[in-house]
């Protein structure tokens, strides 16, 4: 697995919906300068375990906002279902509330240029993805400076969940880091310094 760590993040356009409207073109390119953005990558839409993510980052949401931190989400699955995931209640398994950005990979190129795609895939001769199976992404989390540059690496796999607090830790580092020049230690906590 490649790290992606000290390097550009890959930039892509892809189809994304935010609340119930789909935005065709959506881009990273739009927080270079005045955001760090938090991306992260689910498996599935209508699972089990990734909608205890979501509504965790969406409880979070405020916080990483507060920090300038621009949160998204993304899966290989259609925008139509990412609407329909939304429209659907918390009790039946769904979304709804949930409020940043979901990037539709149908395409699968932005897990595969993240690395993070999970299942069985080529590349033919001209160059298309394709596929054995449905191909779905680990649980891929990047962050993401405002010079678009990640800065953090972080990717389980598809049945273990992550601590939505140590994503916010990590946002706390970095800007310590950034600010005062000085590393964050083991354990480190922001109200340490």
């Amino acid at each position: 697995m490649p790290v992606l760590v000290g390097k550009r993040a890959p930039i892509f356009k892809a189809p994304t919906v935010i609340g119930q409207q789909v935005e065709q073109e959506f881009s990273l390119d739009r927080y270079l300068g005045k955001r760090y953005v938090l991306l992260f990558f689910y498996p599935a839409d209508f699972s089990g375990l990734c909608p205890t993510e979501l509504l965790a980052f969406q409880a979070m949401l405020p916080e990483f906002e507060r920090r300038g931190v621009a949160v998204i989400g993304c899966s290989t699955d259609s925008h139509q279902t990412h609407q329909a995931w939304l429209r659907t209640p918390q009790a039946e398994g769904g979304i709804s509330g949930v409020t940043f950005p979901l990037i539709a990979d149908a395409t699968k190129t932005i897990s595969a240029n993240y690395d993070v795609l999970a299942g069985h895939y080529d590349y033919n001769e001209t160059g298309e993805m394709t596929f054995i199976g449905s191909p779905q992404a680990y649980r891929g989390l990047f962050l993401i400076d405002r010079d678009g540059i990640v800065r953090h690496q972080l990717v389980n796999d598809r049945f273990l969940g992550r601590r939505i607090s140590d994503a916010l830790r990590m946002v706390d580092a970095l800007r310590h880091y950034e600010e005062h020049g000085e590393t964050c230690p083991a354990n480190w906590e922001a109200d340490e310094a």
